[in-house]
């Protein structure tokens, strides 16, 4: 099992992303869109009775079709500060991936990876703690300008920070909102890119996330009901 120790406060949280960023790996490539699993991995909160739910689900990357499925339970052990949300969610996104009965693969999270002000978000502390290559798939834009993407599928602008490009705003469908996508371990941007379109072929999110949240929300219902 991942060990994953929880530091007492902000500051010792942000030395903890500090120290484990240097093991982000950023020159492979990643395995190739439509091969092999995919894992979507997200989480659901009842604040009011500090339970975390996580969920981890693996589909064939060329059907979409789930393979494998868990989730975990957990205690909501951290606060929610922004930047340092991987604190709250990790440690039962792990127990949901160690449940699981086959090899997650690439692992798509629903944040950011190198796109966080310290380069170091979700999918890159779940990258670096497990091996396996991961990228950031978000809803909304975080702190990065970007400019609008052209209106079409597969149009896209690059998420600057200081004249470095951290990620991608990403059009999944034709006329919806971009996803923004950056690279979280062992997967290079341009990859990341083509999975993400690969998974979203439907929907504006890819389809990983979309299971992922229907099965953490639905787990959540059973553990407060």
């Amino acid at each position: 099992m991942t060990t994953f120790p929880m530091p007492a406060d902000e500051a010792e949280a942000r030395a903890v992303q500090d120290a484990l960023r240097a093991g982000v790996v950023l020159d492979e490539s990643g395995p190739p869109p439509g091969t092999g699993h995919v894992t979507g991995v997200d989480v659901a909160y009842d604040e009011g009775r500090d339970i975390v739910v996580a969920a981890a689900v693996v589909l064939d990357a060329g059907t979409l079709e789930v393979v494998a499925e868990s989730t975990a339970r957990g205690r909501v052990s951290f606060p929610y500060v922004p930047g340092l949300l991987a604190f709250r969610e990790i440690p039962t996104v792990l127990a949901a991936l160690e449940g699981l009965s086959v090899d997650p693969g690439l692992v798509v999270c629903d944040g950011y990876g190198l796109a966080h002000p310290r380069r170091f978000g979700l999918a890159s502390h779940l990258g670096v703690l497990t091996g396996l290559p991961a990228i950031g798939v978000a809803k909304n834009p975080f702190t990065f300008r970007h400019a609008q993407p052209g209106p079409r599928r597969g149009d896209f602008s690059p998420l600057m920070d200081e004249g470095e490009e951290v990620g991608r705003a990403l059009r999944t469908q034709d006329g919806t909102k971009p996803v923004f996508v950056s690279v979280g371990h062992r997967t290079g941007l341009d990859n990341a890119c083509a999975h993400t379109l690969a998974l979203a072929r439907d929907f504006r999110q890819p389809e990983t996330t979309r299971r992922a949240d229907a099965l953490c929300r639905s787990a959540l219902r059973e553990a407060v009901a």
